[in-house]
């Protein structure tokens, strides 16, 4: 057994969920609740009969991968040829931090709070990892001088989520210049960025970042995930200068060989039906709802600038988070993440999902609101790991 796998800690996102009862009011996992578009499944299965459901190549098929590059049209990244299909968004991920960084060498920079993903790869990969921590005070606010101050030579990639897991906070585009510029500034071999895209069609601001306009060394990532309800078809795209694509294409063939032929024709009706953004404004709507509902149920939260989450403060210690979260389920019927598993700074926070029914929400929020006043840390509480895997 690799020992490395065995000592990093499962997902505690999966553990909590998978306690959850047909009754349970569900906040937990970052996965929309809507329906797709079935047009698209219609055209792509019309194409599928004609043509077969034959491997595509490595880096996917040409006609979706313009089409993605036009869509962006991120100066120097706006070829086919600066973008690989992959399967989901988390592969894109985990091909791209293989492919770029040297552990004997480099260091990854990871900006938190945020999804945890990049930490776990990198502690399998044993890159070395530093970290930028976002406080609550300023609401997890994105701080460009933060992030160039904590970069050291052995710095290759920064990882940025905008809009973040899980606080929905958004880095503005003058942060996000500042950053950029600093970073240009810098003598020695370039540092890339590592922008994770996934909620940048959920944003609810004109006022946040695309790395991939103002910055050359970026490398961005995205899907068709939660932009348009589909995280079951694990479809999703890297882009990346063209000197690296050659060692991110190869990766990902010996991890996956391609994504799924049937799924790439459906994102290709997605892109020539320019849907991407279709369900924002119900996200917009849901939004205003659950915040007015978890303020009226008392907490103090994280107002998100993109996403589907809200931070609501609970306010217990390091190791009452997961045993709260436990008795949550076991006595409320309520299922939330603690924050503590995105960085410290969520510590005494929840991460909740308002993708469900706003009477389900209010409700949740009421019983949440409920056992913070009540708790109580018991010894016996078993408890589960505190740390998390790789399922957003």
């Amino acid at each position: 057994m690799n020992p490395i796998i065995e000592s990093v800690p499962a997902s505690l996102i999966r553990a909590l969920h998978a306690r959850r009862k047909p009754t349970s009011l569900d906040m937990g996992l970052g996965e929309p609740s809507l329906m797709p578009d079935m047009r698209h499944f219609e055209k792509a299965l019309a194409w599928t009969r004609e043509n077969g459901c034959r491997y595509s190549p490595n880096i996917g098929f040409e006609d979706l991968r313009a089409a993605i590059a036009r869509h962006y049209g991120y100066p120097g990244l706006d070829d086919a040829g600066n973008v690989c299909i992959t399967t989901g968004s988390q592969e894109a991920v985990y091909i791209a931090i293989k492919a770029l960084l040297d552990p004997a060498q480099d260091e990854v920079l990871i900006v938190e709070p945020l999804f945890n993903v990049y930490d776990k790869i990198a502690q399998v990969e044993k890159i070395p990892v530093r970290r930028v921590v976002l406080g609550t005070e300023t609401g997890c606010a994105f701080d460009a001088e933060a992030i160039l101050a904590a970069v050291t030579p052995r710095t290759r990639l920064i990882v940025v989520c905008s809009p973040c897991n899980p606080t929905g906070r958004v880095m503005t585009q003058g942060e996000a210049k500042k950053l950029a510029g600093g970073l240009l500034a810098r003598p020695g071999p370039p540092v890339y960025v590592m922008h994770d895209e996934i909620y940048r069609e959920l944003t609810f601001t004109d006022d946040f970042c695309e790395f991939g306009k103002i910055y050359p060394h970026t490398i961005a990532i995205n899907s068709l995930s939660k932009s348009n309800a589909l995280t079951g078809l694990r479809l999703g795209w890297l882009f990346a200068p063209s000197d690296l694509m050659p060692q991110i294409v190869k990766m990902h063939g010996w991890v996956t060989s391609c994504a799924s032929t049937f799924a790439q024709r459906v994102a290709l009706e997605v892109f020539a039906a320019n849907d991407l953004a279709t369900q924002r404004p119900w996200y917009v709507r849901q939004k205003g709802l659950a915040l007015a509902a978890a303020r009226e149920a008392g907490f103090e939260v994280i107002d998100p600038d993109g996403a589907f989450y809200i931070c609501l403060r609970v306010g217990v210690g390091l190791e009452e988070m997961v045993p709260f979260a436990e008795s949550l389920i076991d006595e409320l019927d309520v299922i939330a993440i603690p924050g503590h598993i995105f960085g410290a700074s969520l510590i005494g926070w929840l991460r909740t999902s308002f993708v469900g029914p706003i009477d389900d929400i209010r409700e949740a929020y009421r019983r949440i609101a409920e056992h913070a006043k009540t708790f109580e840390l018991l010894p016996s509480r078993p408890g589960l790991p505190h740390g998390d895997g790789q399922v957003r």
